[in-house]
């Protein structure tokens, strides 16, 4: 299908029907309004809906999920309340399948599962470690399987078992391998962008009830040297 144009953001559109629309979430892009200001890709997407059919007044477009602002990839919205609903409910009951590809400093090797207690700070908007028993406090899981290694960085695909906010980057950050190009927990500097694309979308249509697959890989992001050398390097 033809990409969504909006000024300099190109945004894929995977698939549309009456209930969803799949789209590949530029990185950088924020998910809704926030206080920058900045155009965000829910007000993307319910102009072009809109537009596209001619829908006067306000647009419908539940979201149901998130993806931090500098993080890109696959997303899921919904186009109805009852997908909305049906949607929300595969997501809290954790029967999504997500998929991530990251790049982590250090040397990871074969599979390992994360299980951390974390809260977030509401002020600062940064999570943390939660003390023993802390109000407040979510647990939070997720796979991490190392594909390859090099210099000192490894290659990773994550599967979420939960949706905590930041829970990949602080759970590998806890475990002794923050992300490459990470700000706020991996010391990563100025003008590097993390290396997280969430690759990997399936889910269980909310009407139909078939099972929904959506691939998309981070090949477009250039200027992720070090991330697309090494899945270039395993892919050969």
């Amino acid at each position: 299908m033809e990409p969504i144009s909006y000024g300099k953001w190109e945004i894929p559109v995977l698939h549309e029907d009456n209930h969803l629309l799949v789209v590949v979430k530029p990185a950088n892009l924020p998910v809704q309004a926030d206080s920058s200001g900045d155009m965000d890709l829910l007000s993307i997407l319910k102009e072009y809906v809109g537009k596209k059919y001619n829908k006067p007044g306000k647009v419908f477009m539940g979201l149901v999920h998130r993806l931090d602002r500098p993080v890109g990839g696959v997303m899921v919205f919904a186009r109805t309340s009852k997908a909305a609903s049906r949607l929300s409910e595969q997501f809290s009951s954790h029967t999504v399948d997500k998929r991530y590809y990251a790049v982590v400093q250090g040397q990871m090797t074969g599979e390992t599962q994360l299980s951390h207690d974390l809260i977030a700070d509401e002020k600062t908007g940064m999570v943390r470690k939660a003390r023993p028993n802390e109000p407040g406090s979510k647990n939070a899981r997720l796979t991490s399987r190392a594909i390859a290694s090099r210099n000192n960085l490894t290659l990773t695909e994550v599967r979420l078992e939960t949706g905590r906010k930041h829970q990949i980057r602080v759970q590998h950050a806890l475990s002794g391998f923050p992300l490459w190009g990470d700000a706020r927990y991996g010391g990563g500097k100025s003008g590097q962008q993390i290396a997280l694309w969430a690759h990997s979308l399936s889910f269980s249509h909310p009407t139909l009830k078939t099972d929904m697959h959506f691939h998309f890989p981070p090949e477009s992001f250039g200027a992720w040297q070090t991330f697309s050398d090494i899945l270039s390097e395993q892919e050969a």
